[in-house]
């Protein structure tokens, strides 16, 4: 992987105790619980809808790399590492997503699988520009144009061999070469290859 920036380690003055779990949906950590941020503005992914998003990825990452973006408490990111992703590098602006989030990582041991860097998601990908994974997994606030800014900016310059963005269903988002997207109830999943733009 190319090199990435060091994560910043959160400050306890990030702290915030509204939180609720969740649990990791399948592989070898199947069943274990997370913490996941709650609060005002925080919409952690459904169980539901994380399933499905899953299952419409094939099921396994093997050996592949993963960025999550707009991390949250990771749980994304840490349901690929469950399924074979060989390392994630986890993406957020929030110091109190990253507490939760590092909390997280080390309850499954898995701070060898993963980095943690506290950053603006859009800064993040232009001063990274080499950035080059397997897998991109967004999940932006809903209703502030971050999906269609992402899937844009993934247009210019692909960062991933596939983008995954959830996104809510009444969010417009730019009409581009092989996007794909599937409904669940209000909630969308929106997919890039950067073969379907290259082509």
């Amino acid at each position: 992987m190319p090199p990435q920036p060091k994560a910043r380690v959160p400050s306890h003055q990030d702290t915030n105790d509204d939180t609720t779990v969740m649990r990791i949906i399948g592989g070898r950590w199947r069943g274990r619980r997370l913490t996941a941020l709650r609060g005002r503005g925080v919409r952690p992914t459904t169980d539901r809808v994380r399933e499905a998003w899953m299952s419409a990825m094939g099921g396994r990452f093997d050996g592949l790399d993963i960025v999550d973006l707009y991390a949250g408490s990771g749980a994304l990111g840490l349901e690929c590492l469950s399924r074979g992703a060989r390392h994630c590098t986890f993406v957020d602006a929030a110091g109190s997503s990253l507490r939760v989030l590092e909390a997280n990582v080390r309850l499954l041991g898995a701070t060898d699988e993963a980095q943690l860097v506290r950053a603006d998601v859009e800064r993040f990908l232009d001063r990274n520009p080499e950035l080059f994974v397997d897998v991109a997994v967004a999940d932006p606030p809903y209703d502030q144009g971050l999906a269609a800014r992402l899937l844009n900016h993934f247009a210019r310059h692909p960062f991933a061999r596939q983008l995954w963005v959830e996104h809510a269903h009444s969010e417009a988002v730019p009409e581009l070469p092989g996007l794909t997207s599937r409904r669940y109830g209000d909630t969308t999943l929106t997919t890039l290859t950067a073969a379907e733009l290259s082509s």
